[in-house]
């Protein structure tokens, strides 16, 4: 693996906030464009999705969640690194989430993201997505 050119890393870290927004915007159709047919969530909090499927019922849920009156999700990255072989990658990054409850904002949980990525079709997307907390979350 090398590091990415220019154009590359553009294009990891726009996927990267593109899922982040469409998360807490509750845009399923936005967070399904950012995985691969065959790709795998797993999260420690929502669970283990694996297919186009399953990643579409996590979207869903995920969009319920945050449709509940009065509460804002707040997915921050940062950090984020990649190497780049061809049409595939490795990314990882740092992640931070927020819950605003009725006007009150608390820390969930920092975190990482682990992803395996591939390039279709002239963009990037996630073929697998790892989450790990520095601790247990309740939403």
């Amino acid at each position: 693996m090398a590091k990415p050119s220019i154009e590359d890393w553009n294009g990891i870290n726009e996927l990267f906030t593109r899922y982040a927004w469409a998360l807490d915007t509750g845009d399923v159709e936005g967070i399904i464009a950012c995985f691969t047919q065959d790709a795998v969530l797993e999260s420690p909090v929502m669970g283990r999705f694996s297919g186009a499927g399953a990643v579409r019922d996590f979207a869903e849920r995920n969009a319920r969640q945050n449709a509940a009156p009065g509460v804002i999700m707040r997915h921050v990255i940062t950090n984020v690194r990649a190497d780049v072989d061809g049409d595939r990658a490795t990314a990882q990054c740092y992640m931070v989430n927020y819950l605003t409850r009725h006007g009150v904002t608390r820390l969930l949980a920092p975190g990482a993201y682990d992803c395996r990525l591939e390039r279709q079709h002239g963009a990037w997307r996630f073929s697998y997505r790892l989450v790990t907390l520095d601790q247990a979350v309740q939403i």
